[in-house]
């Protein structure tokens, strides 16, 4: 069903609602972090609103016989539900400005949808970062059974080098073997693009070479702070109702108000697959 016929009360034709959906779309993707190195699970349809998380026991390791007996023991070490929030930002296109294109014959200036687009995808990494209390959803950075790592000095060339070495290591003897992502925030990895010392190479493209998966800053991270962690949906996954769309809301006085929205939620199956990097003190 296109567009028109959802809102037929809307002030903007189909096309007009093609390009309205494509700004949305692209600011959003140009936003948005998590999604780099956490696969989708979804679209389930617009109709769900909670789903389940199997949460794994750690280091359950497979089994070699000659038939293969059937094991009673599962992995699963438990199952919580969670609510699938709405993530949204609503936005007003003014009558006069709708009016103004179709005198000119000029496109309309979807500007305001793409401040809303950005604004929900940066809460979407909220989210999938600092969880949402609310919803009792937790977050990377703060979801117990995770993994830590005190990171030192990394004004000193080669400690930020040492820092993600070690706290790999800490996920490889969990039996967790990648492939990893790392996120840091904008102050940590301004501080990674420097010369390695004793080298002709910057300290960012050895840890390349270790987190095969991408190294991403992101603005929801503060201070010094960062995490590493093993990506696969056997590991985490973000389960998707419906993807970032909009939809008309109709006339509010002479003005046509819009909303920019989605529903998702974070679904961590294995906390020990995760190693947050922080700072001594914080």
């Amino acid at each position: 069903m296109n567009k028109s016929q959802l809102f037929p009360d809307s002030p903007i034709t189909d096309q007009e609602f093609a390009q309205l959906d494509k700004t949305v779309i692209e600011t959003a993707r140009r936003q948005l972090i998590g999604r780099r190195f956490i696969e989708l699970y979804g679209p389930l349809g617009r109709g769900m609103q909670s789903i389940s998380n199997d949460i794994f026991i750690e280091n359950q390791e497979a089994k070699m016989d000659f038939q293969g007996s059937f094991d009673t023991t599962f992995e699963t070490s438990k199952r919580v539900n969670h609510t699938i929030p709405l993530l949204y930002k609503d936005f007003i296109l003014y009558w006069r400005d709708i009016e103004q294109t179709k005198v000119l014959d000029i496109p309309i200036d979807f500007s305001p949808a793409a401040n809303a687009a950005r604004d929900v995808a940066n809460l979407e990494d909220q989210m999938i970062f600092h969880g949402a209390k609310e919803f009792d959803i937790p977050g990377i950075m703060n979801v117990q059974g995770r993994l830590t790592h005190l990171i030192g000095e990394w004004y000193e060339s080669g400690t930020a080098f040492q820092d993600i070495v070690d706290a790999r290591n800490k996920l490889l003897e969990m039996n967790h073997h990648g492939p990893f992502a790392l996120v840091l925030a904008p102050e940590l990895y301004s501080l990674i693009h420097r010369v390695h010392k004793d080298t002709n190479v910057l300290e960012i493209e050895h840890i390349r070479e270790l987190v095969t998966d991408g190294v991403f800053q992101s603005p929801v991270l503060k201070g010094k702070t960062g995490v590493i962690l093993n990506t696969g949906r056997n590991n985490l996954d973000l389960a998707v109702s419906e993807d970032f769309d909009t939809a008309y809301m109709g006339q509010e006085g002479m003005n046509h108000p819009f909303r920019v929205y989605e529903t998702v939620v974070l679904r961590i199956k294995r906390p020990g697959a995760i190693c947050t990097l922080e700072a001594i003190g914080d």
